[in-house]
């Protein structure tokens, strides 16, 4: 439901999810500029506004960071039409460079899928699905691998360890700087 923020001089619209999982108030800043406030169904109103006039220094500074930013990566009109001429491309990265990677790792994964997301590059199910963004093909290789392996290796580490860590670094040692990259492409995803 779109709500309005307050303040003295301006109004900000946000994206308000009440959810029924949510422990407690969330803010999230999408690289398209939207912010959205996910609520937990048993807070208040009243709590909910003093949350965000709480927050709203940092809601102005984010906004106003992803403004100034050029257009993201993963942002534009024409998503939908993209995606359907990329996909199949996409899939057959995806496809390969799994099974380079897996011939070390030797992991099993039942389904791959390509999918249109507008704030992530890939994730893995605990039920050892593995799905990524269509944009991989978008990417440097180097960063495009980080992501496969990143999530192939979720598949026996399903967190971010120090051994999850470790498991990415046996087939990527320099995958902090592809993570760097990562970063520095999609302005902080």
């Amino acid at each position: 439901m779109l709500k309005y923020l307050k303040l003295k001089d301006t109004e900000i619209p946000y994206t308000l999810r009440i959810s029924s999982r949510a422990r407690r108030l969330r803010l999230s800043i999408y690289i398209d500029g939207r912010l959205v406030v996910t609520q937990p169904r048993f807070f208040s109103d009243r709590a909910l506004e003093s949350f965000l006039l709480a927050h709203a220094a940092w809601i102005i500074k984010h906004l106003d960071n992803f403004k100034a930013k050029p257009a993201p990566l993963l942002a534009g009109p024409s998503r939908r039409a993209d995606y359907l001429a990329k996909k199949e491309t996409a899939r057959r990265l995806v496809n390969d460079r799994l099974g380079y990677f897996n011939k070390f790792y030797n992991l099993k994964y039942k389904k791959i899928s390509i999918r249109n997301q507008a704030t992530r590059w890939g994730s893995c199910s605990r039920r050892g699905n593995l799905s990524f963004n269509y944009r991989l093909v978008d990417l440097a290789p180097t960063v495009a691998d980080y992501i496969i392996v990143h999530e192939l290796c979720h598949l026996q580490e399903f967190n971010h360890s120090p051994r999850f860590w470790r498991l990415v670094a046996q087939t990527l040692p320099d995958y902090q700087e592809r993570r760097r990259g990562l970063r520095n492409k999609t302005g902080g995803l």
